[in-house]
This record gives structure tokens, C-alpha cells and sequence, in this order.
């Protein structure tokens, strides 16, 4: 199994470092980290798909003015996860499997260039996209980038625990070594996926947190920009930051043999791109 990390979106909102702690202008740099998983015998498994080709071409029909205005979300066709596989040699088509940690505009706009592909995630964050019930959760699920697609799984957690939480364990056609792990709080049905391998585990924590210095240390560190942006953006904060402080504790007790990282942060992703973390 051979894990690639892609950044499939850029978004610069106004803030700079008060946003992602390191930028010098006015404006914070802030990634879609998503992985190209190559399987043994299940073919390519993409978890997140960060902004669509779509998204670029049209993004007044696709995505929501109040976050493109916002978000400051830059329109480069090289960063959707299409042009990522292809530049490492792959074909759309050859992307059998995609797992989702959520439906938020920003990990499922991809969805539409890999049309052929089996779409997991929790069934709780299908229910809850579909139902749009506010005005921010209209906002932030957008239709256009999934509603016409066929091939959906939806799951409840079953199976064994993973270090203590719930999992789902058994992935229609997916190898076992790929899981999902229900994350509440960032959205109802949000979750984390978690990939073993000989050297250890990896956890893809989606939006349960946005700081690399959240994770890895006893003492929760989020800049202020992102501290509001995942209060703004949480649907059921006390459950957020419960998830919050369990991935805290289980990141300092398993330092050596599980790697965490968030859907947003540059540095994180630079990082595991260049093998230091």
C-alpha cells in the first residue's frame, strides 16, 4: 500500500498568520489535504477530494459567494485532485473508491471528476447534507458537487474499536486496513479515516481540528482565525471539543506508532510530503 499526500484546494483567507501561523502578508495560506491511496488488489482509494474541476470552471453555480468571498478560494485547475492523479500518472478511472470524511464543499467538490467511483462516508453526514436545514448548512453543502452521482455507501459504526473509539471496520470493497472513524462535532455525521500500515497508523482528522498544535501536545494551541472558524463551523461544539481532547490524549500517549494530522494545515502537509512527520 503505498500513501500519497495531495494538496487538492488553496484557500487564502484574510488573517495571514493569525490564521495558519507562519504566513507574513495579509492573507493565511491554507491546504485540502487529501490521500492517493494504492491499493494491492482494490485499485486507487481517494479520501477527500478537496475543490472539483467543476468548482474552478464555474464556482458562482457551484460554490457558496459568502465562502468564496470568505475563504478567498483561488481558482487553479493544477490543484483539484484530477490534475493531481494525472500528474502522478493515473486516470480518473482508475480511482475505484473514494471515503469522505464529510460533504462540506471544500472535501466533496471533486466527487464530479471521478464519476465511476464508490462514494463511503457516515449515512448521519448523508442525512444531514440532504436536509439543509439553516442557512450556514446550506452554505456549506452544496448540492451541485454530489447530488447527481450514484454509488453511495453509507455507514453506522460497527465492527471493533479503534485505540477506543468507535469504527467502522468492514468498507464495501475496500481492504481492511482502511477505516472509518466517526468524529462528531465539525458536522453530525463527520469522520475521521484511519489507514494501517507496517510502520504504523495514519488518522485523517478531516475538520476535527485545524492547527497542527492541537494534536501532539497535553495543552490545546489554535491560532485565533482558526479557533473561530471551527467555532463558526461547528454543528455541535461540546461534542467537537470532546473528540478534540480524546484525539489530544490518544496523540501523546501513541507518539511512535499513529500519525494525526487535519484537513487544512500547510505546514502538516509539507511535512508528511517530505517524509518528517
Amino acid at each position: 500500500m503505498i500513501v500519497h499526500h495531495l494538496n487538492c484546494g488553496c484557500m487564502c483567507p484574510l488573517g495571514g498568520a493569525l490564521y495558519d501561523g507562519f504566513s507574513k502578508g495579509l492573507h493565511a495560506h491554507l491546504v485540502c489535504h487529501c490521500l492517493l491511496i494504492e491499493t494491492d488488489r482494490d485499485g486507487l482509494v481517494l479520501v477527500d477530494t478537496g475543490f472539483g474541476r467543476e468548482d474552478m470552471q464555474a464556482p458562482q453555480r457551484r460554490l457558496s459567494g459568502f465562502f468564496r468571498l470568505m475563504n478567498n478560494i483561488q481558482r487553479r485547475d493544477e490543484l483539484t485532485a484530477l490534475s493531481r492523479i494525472q500528474a502522478l500518472g493515473f486516470k480518473a478511472e482508475d480511482v475505484r473508491h473514494i471515503v469522505l470524511t464529510h460533504l462540506d464543499f471544500d472535501h466533496a467538490g471533486g466527487l464530479t471528476d471521478f464519476p465511476h467511483a464508490q462514494v463511503h462516508l457516515m449515512q448521519q453526514e448523508i442525512d444531514t447534507a440532504q436536509q439543509r436545514h439553516s442557512w450556514l448548512q446550506r452554505e456549506r453543502y452544496r448540492p451541485g458537487q454530489w447530488s447527481a452521482r450514484s454509488g453511495w455507501h453509507g455507514y453506522a459504526p460497527q465492527g471493533e474499536r479503534w485505540f477506543g473509539f468507535e469504527a467502522v471496520t468492514a468498507l464495501h470493497g475496500l481492504p481492511p486496513e482502511i477505516l472509518l472513524v466517526p468524529l462528531a462535532g465539525h458536522t453530525p455525521g463527520h469522520a475521521g479515516v484511519a489507514i494501517q500500515r507496517p510502520e504504523g497508523w495514519l488518522l485523517h482528522g478531516g475538520d476535527a481540528w485545524f492547527y497542527r498544535e492541537e494534536m501532539g501536545r497535553p495543552e490545546r494551541h489554535c491560532t485565533p482565525g482558526l479557533r473561530f472558524y471551527q467555532w463558526m463551523m461547528g454543528m455541535d461544539n461540546q461534542a467537537r471539543r470532546v473528540n478534540q481532547q480524546r484525539l489530544r490524549e490518544l496523540s501523546c500517549a501513541h507518539q511512535a506508532d499513529l500519525t494525526l494530522f487535519c484537513s487544512h494545515d500547510a505546514l502538516e502537509l509539507r511535512a508528511l510530503q517530505q517524509g518528517r512527520a
